[in-house]
């Protein structure tokens, strides 16, 4: 269980440091055009990547691992708000943060004995 966790923990870390954090840290377009349909300046751009990659870096550190939890799932309510706000498409862009927030917990329940017998979902 440990390992699937800290696969799915690698996989979750590297999604969004190449098809999330960097177009932003690049200015690209696939990162620009998201934030416009939002209503959100371009301006905010790097410190929502720098946002993003803290919260993976706590979270592959075993240590800070629930703290980057907890981060990335605020982060991924807002995510959800702005979205749900301009009437995105529901199932792929609005809900995608919800997909994304369940893998993270997944994730970290896989890795951590302690999250485990806190939501003891196997008996």
């Amino acid at each position: 269980m440990k390992i699937a966790g800290w696969v799915l923990s690698v996989l979750i870390a590297l999604f969004l440091a190449i098809a999330s954090a960097t177009p932003k840290f690049m200015g690209m377009e696939a990162a620009l055009e998201p934030m416009e349909v939002v209503g959100w300046p371009a301006k905010y751009l790097v410190l929502i990547a720098c946002i993003e990659v803290g919260c993976m870096v706590l979270f592959l550190i075993p240590r800070t691992a629930l703290l980057g939890a907890v981060l990335t799932t605020g982060l991924l309510g807002a995510s959800l708000a702005a979205n749900l706000r301009v009437d995105n498409p529901l199932f792929s862009h609005t809900l995608f943060s919800i997909y994304l927030g369940l893998a993270v917990w997944a994730a970290l329940w896989l890795r951590e004995e302690k999250v485990r017998a806190v939501f003891p979902l196997l008996r």
